[in-house]
C-alpha cells in the first residue's frame, strides 16, 4: 500500500505540483508546521537559560511539534479509511503526501538561477541563487553563484524528495509528516548560533538520524542517472560518493552533493561565506570548479534522470509485492 502511495504522490507532484492559487489562499503544509515550530520556539525558548536547560527545553518543544503533527496525519488517515473505499484512500492520500515534496518547486528555483544568469548576468544570478542558499551571495562570482546552485538541488534532492518518499514508504502519510516536521524544525532551529545551539541541539541531531538513509539512497539514484544520461560519468559519481562525502562536515550532505559533482566533472562545497564567516569545507568530486549556467541545466537534466529512477523502482517494487501478497 505505501510503495503504491509513494509512486501516486510523485507522480502528482510530477505533474500539478502544488498549485499557486492554493498557496496563495490557504498556505502550505510546510508553513503551517514552521508556524508550529516558531510557536514552540517562542514560548519554550525564554533567554538567559543555562545550556542544559535550553536543550532540554528544546527537546520538550520538538517534541510537542512531533505530536501535535503526528496526531493530526492519523486522524486524517484514520478517518479517511473509516469512510472511503481503499482506492480512493490511496488517492487521497496520494494528493496530500505530494504536498510535503518538494520536486517540481524546486526544479523551478534551481532552473530560475541558469535563466536568471544568462538573461540578467552576475546580479540576477546572485538574486535567484539567495532564495534558495543561505551563503552571503554578495561573496559569489557566476562560478560561485552555478556552484551553489547546483549544490542546493544536490541537497535538496536528498532532504526535500528522497527521503519524505523513504518515509512515506516505511510510515504511511503520518511518517512522511514527521519527517517534514523534524526537517522543517531543523532549518528553523537547528543551526548553531547563538540563540539555537542549545535549543535547536534535539533537531538539529534527529534531522541528521532521520536524513541518513535517504542521503545515500539519493546518491545511488544520482550515479544510476549518471549511467543514463549523455556526458555524465558514473564511475567518477560513485567514487566521489564513497571516498569524498564522508569528508564533509554534514554526516548526510556530502553523499548526493558529490554523487552529482562527479557525474557533472565538477568540484562542489568547498570554503563559503555564511554571514560574514568563512566556513572550510572539503571539496566534493575533483573536477572543476568554474561551473556555468550550462552546468546547472545539466544538473537539472541529471536530476529529472534521478526521480523518474525513483519513481521506476519504487512502482517495480509495488508491482513485486501486490504478486507476491
Amino acid at each position: 500500500m505505501t510503495l503504491a502511495l509513494a509512486f501516486v504522490a510523485l507522480l502528482i507532484e510530477a505533474v500539478a505540483g502544488y498549485p499557486e492559487a492554493l498557496l496563495a489562499r490557504i498556505g502550505h503544509p510546510v508553513t503551517w508546521i514552521g508556524s508550529l515550530v516558531a510557536r514552540a520556539e517562542a514560548v519554550w525558548n525564554e533567554g538567559h537559560l543555562t545550556f542544559a536547560a535550553a536543550r532540554l527545553r528544546g527537546i520538550l518543544a520538538l517534541a510537542t511539534v512531533l505530536l501535535v503533527t503526528a496526531s493530526i496525519a492519523f486522524l486524517i488517515a484514520g478517518a479517511l479509511g473509516l469512510f472511503l473505499p481503499p482506492w480512493a484512500v490511496l488517492i487521497i492520500e496520494a494528493v496530500l503526501a505530494s504536498t510535503l515534496l518538494a520536486a517540481r518547486s524546486l526544479d523551478d528555483h534551481v532552473a530560475h538561477v541558469a535563466d536568471e544568469l544568462e538573461s540578467r548576468g552576475l546580479e540576477g544570478g546572485r538574486e535567484a541563487v539567495a532564495h534558495i542558499v543561505g551563503r552571503d551571495p554578495a561573496s559569489l562570482d557566476e562560478a560561485g553563484v552555478s556552484r551553489a546552485a547546483i549544490e542546493s538541488l544536490a541537497e535538496n534532492f536528498s532532504d526535500g524528495v528522497v527521503a519524505p518518499v523513504f518515509w512515506l514508504i516505511v510510515g504511511g502519510l503520518p511518517g512522511c509528516a514527521l519527517y517534514k516536521a523534524i526537517n522543517t524544525a531543523d532549518s528553523m532551529i537547528g543551526h548553531k548560533s547563538e540563540r539555537y545551539e542549545a535549543f535547536g541541539w534535539a533537531s538539529a541531531r534527529l534531522d541528521d538520524l532521520v536524513n541518513l538513509p535517504a542521503s545515500r539512497l539519493s546518491a545511488l539514484w544520482l550515479v544510476a542517472a549518471a549511467w543514463l544520461m549523455r556526458g555524465a560519468d558514473w564511475r567518477a559519481s560513485a567514487l566521489a560518493a564513497l571516498t569524498d562525502a564522508p569528508r564533509h562536515r554534514s554526516p548526510n550532505a556530502g553523499w548526493p552533493e558529490a554523487a552529482m559533482a562527479g557525474a557533472l566533472g565538477l568540484a562542489l562545497a568547498g570554503p563559503r561565506m555564511y554571514g560574514g564567516k568563512r566556513v572550510d569545507d572539503a571539496w566534493m568530486g575533483s573536477g572543476r570548479r568554474d561551473a556555468t549556467s550550462a552546468d546547472i541545466h545539466r544538473a537539472l537534466r541529471l536530476y529529472r534522470i534521478a526521480y523518474v529512477i525513483q519513481a521506476a523502482v519504487i512502482a517495480a517494487l509495488a508491482l513485486i509485492a501486490l504478486l507476491l501478497f
